[in-house]
């Protein structure tokens, strides 16, 4: 008899574009693409941030430049992915958060939150994947979600909206580019500790209640996000499109 052999999560050959790669979750997922061999653009606007991440990279033996790419601003980003792709994974880890009540949300706000959440992580996931029909390539897209774009939460309505918006389009690309190969997911973290989010885990009534909501007792790091993004890029998962994996400690279980 002869027994199936697991597919394999290595990424050699890949070449993947990491948006939003300057720093926490996205800087995690660059490196964690880059270990397994695949060739990794870091995108983001602060490119002093992607030079070092770069030269740390390829001290550590991976493939790693440098993009300068600000995802808010459409044209360029098209541009941008048009000179430098096709590329065969996208993982876009760009996005803004700005809590406030509904009550007291601002048009300037909702306005920005918006633009980068959704407008900009549309745009730029429909950018390469031009690149990958074009090429009659396939590819793996994934855009870092969250939990919040599943459940509801107090003093982010603006941000649950866009990241439920998310879900939405990553549901209907992967209807429309199945046929051609290209997958189009999401990752959907719980609250993961970062230099962005220390200031929300360091007043203890909110944390209080992060720890009481995620079931494993326990706040996320950076490390809980970089398997999943190897997976949803590699072969490992050829039959996952249109779907979430949520990495949330059980946060939305209930």
């Amino acid at each position: 008899m002869a027994l199936p052999r697991t597919p394999s999560f290595r990424l050699d050959g890949k070449r993947a574009l990491v948006a939003g790669a300057s720093s926490g979750i996205g800087l995690a997922c660059a490196a964690a693409l880059g270990e397994a061999g695949a060739e990794v653009v870091l995108a983001a606007r602060r490119l002093d941030a992607l030079d070092a991440l770069a030269e740390e990279m390829q001290a550590a033996g991976m493939h790693a430049e440098a993009l300068p790419l600000d995802v808010g601003d459409v044209a360029a980003t098209q541009a941008a992915v048009a000179e430098a792709g096709p590329f065969d994974v996208l993982v876009n880890s760009a996005g803004l958060a700005r809590h406030s009540r509904s009550a007291d949300t601002t048009t300037e706000d909702f306005d920005a939150v918006a633009g980068l959440n959704i407008k900009g992580a549309y745009f730029l996931t429909q950018a390469v994947a031009k690149g990958l029909l074009e090429a009659g390539k396939p590819g793996s897209l994934i855009n870092i979600s969250s939990q919040m774009a599943h459940v509801g939460g107090p003093e982010r309505a603006v941000y649950c909206a866009t990241k439920h918006a998310v879900e939405g389009f990553t549901k209907s690309m992967a209807i429309e580019w199945g046929r051609a190969g290209i997958r189009v997911n999401t990752v959907c973290p719980t609250f993961i500790l970062t230099d962005l989010t220390r200031g929300t885990f360091e007043q203890p009534d909110k944390r209080a209640w992060i720890e009481e909501k995620i079931k494993l007792g326990r706040v996320g790091e950076v490390e809980d996000i970089m398997g999943a993004v190897v997976y949803l890029a590699s072969e490992a998962s050829a039959l996952v499109t249109g779907t979430s994996l949520l990495i949330d400690g059980g946060w939305t279980a209930e």
